[in-house]
């Protein structure tokens, strides 16, 4: 099945920091899976903006070979590209001067969508913003993409919001989170809120506990300065995992609407107990293989950053009281997998009390790399020899539902980059629940403060402290691979 494409309004899109990593990784390939999809109209623009001094034509061969990189070889074609980069233009600003501003101005048009992307710093956000505004480039229905990190705590946080709030209105800005773009987190809704299977038992009653877990296979490399300063609980924590923990646990919203998603998932934030200290681990990669150890990418040779985290948290409401939820998130770990498994209860009564391979009911949601949801049921073990039991999967994966190698779903910027044209703000971040998400994690890294993190080998589940958090509890972390 190939899914449908519904073509937006035709507009004009800049992105500032054009020339960027990100916007030669994910946002410039994005844009062209879009064209190539037939989902922009023609008369639809794509402006580069950045201090390089790059002629429009230099910014095309930049995109092109972008694009050589970046995009798989069965959606390159010469035609589709060269109709995209014909749509790209280049204009060299001055974020905290003034060239650049009068040329960027002249060429916006009226009569279309305006949309503007802050691929920068979030030290230029205010710069950028106030020019916008001061040269009449953005105007009261404009939109604004920005990207993480969105502070580095509260206060900060709620400068940068502040900072923002002067210059746009709030329906004006898109706080952007790759993983909500992601098919999968959007079908948890569609599973919990669109079928009755599921959302009676998703409740403390039925549910024994929740794992999250964004497991990766790299190290810091090449930004330890950035890393240093963040760790996986700033980096991971506070906003990917804390988005994945508010749509398994939030309420049924009103109505599939951005503010009734938001509001319900701002919800669940304030719902959470603080964490013990004794329900934190801590980790940092040693060297070995070949590789290097954390604290020799780190810019602090003798660095406490974590760069694994792992936390048993609780949320005080009625649906989920005493049910706990555990994260974790590394790098250099044995596997590259993102995924949220939903362990439910046992049986009340079981029948089968003499069966041999029992186990717990788990769904199993995958966000990375092979993203789908898998249900783990019990069934008879075929053959002879009496009742046996056997945890067989119900699975679906999404390559398979929509197209044979599953090329035809967008990647997450590519849905999200739609999804502000249409001014759908339901899969980006709202400033109080930024703010909410910051005032329960700044305790949590105050708590630690000093502390040197667990030593873990490459290659592994993290330190052994984490394995523990489970044992405790009697329960243990699903295995990463």
């Amino acid at each position: 099945m190939v899914s449908r494409v519904i073509p937006v309004d035709p507009f004009d899109l800049v992105v500032f920091g054009a020339t960027g990593d990100l916007a030669r990784r994910k946002i410039l390939p994005g844009l062209y899976r879009r064209s190539l999809a037939g989902q922009m109209p023609p008369t639809s623009r794509i402006i580069g903006a950045a201090r390089s001094g790059m002629t429009p034509q230099e910014f095309r061969a930049f995109a092109a070979a972008a694009l050589a990189e970046f995009v798989s070889p069965d959606k390159r074609a010469p035609k589709a590209e060269q109709e995209f980069l014909d749509r790209l233009d280049y204009v060299p600003v001055d974020a905290r001067g003034n060239d650049g501003w009068a040329e960027l101005a002249g060429k916006m048009r009226g009569g279309v969508v305006r949309a503007f992307y802050f691929s920068v710093a979030p030290a230029l956000f205010g710069d950028i913003a106030e020019r916008l505004k001061q040269h009449g480039i953005a105007d009261d229905s404009s939109r604004v993409v920005v990207e993480k990190p969105f502070g580095t705590d509260l206060p900060s946080a709620q400068a940068l919001n502040a900072t923002l709030a002067r210059h746009f209105s709030e329906t004006q800005i898109y706080r952007i989170d790759h993983y909500l773009g992601k098919e999968t987190v959007q079908n948890l809704m569609a599973v919990r809120f669109a079928n009755i299977l599921f959302e009676p038992l998703w409740n403390a009653q039925y549910v024994d506990h929740v794992q999250i877990t964004v497991a990766e296979t790299v190290g810091v490399g090449g930004r330890g300065s950035y890393y240093d300063k963040s760790g996986a609980m700033r980096d991971m924590v506070q906003n990917h995992m804390m988005q994945l923990l508010c749509l398994i646990a939030m309420e049924p919203p009103y109505h599939f609407d951005p503010n009734a998603v938001r509001d319900e998932k701002l919800k669940v934030i304030r719902a959470l107990d603080s964490v013990q200290r004794e329900d934190i681990v801590r980790g940092q990669y040693l060297g070995g293989a070949g590789q290097a150890g954390y604290l020799t990418d780190a810019e602090d040779p003798d660095s406490r950053t974590e760069s694994f985290v792992a936390l048993k948290c609780h949320i005080s409401n009625w649906r989920w009281k005493g049910t706990p939820f555990y994260l974790r998130t590394g790098k250099r770990l044995r596997a590259r997998v993102s995924e949220i498994a939903v362990t439910f209860k046992e049986p009340p009564h079981s029948i089968f009390d003499d069966a041999p391979g029992w186990r717990e009911n788990v769904l199993v949601i995958r966000l990375q790399p092979d993203e789908g949801m898998n249900m783990k049921v019990m069934i008879k073990e075929p053959g002879p020899g009496g009742m046996r039991l056997v945890q067989v999967p119900l699975d679906m994966s999404f390559a398979e539902v929509l197209g044979e190698d599953g090329t035809d779903m967008p990647d997450a910027y590519e849905r999200l980059i739609m999804d502000v044209i249409r001014g759908n703000q339901t899969l980006f971040m709202r400033g109080d629940e930024v703010e909410a998400a910051w005032a329960w994690t700044d305790p949590i890294i105050a708590g630690w403060e000093g502390q040197r993190p667990h030593p873990y080998d490459p290659g592994t589940s993290g330190p052994e402290e984490a394995l523990m958090l489970m044992h405790r509890d009697g329960r243990r972390w699903r295995d990463i691979r």
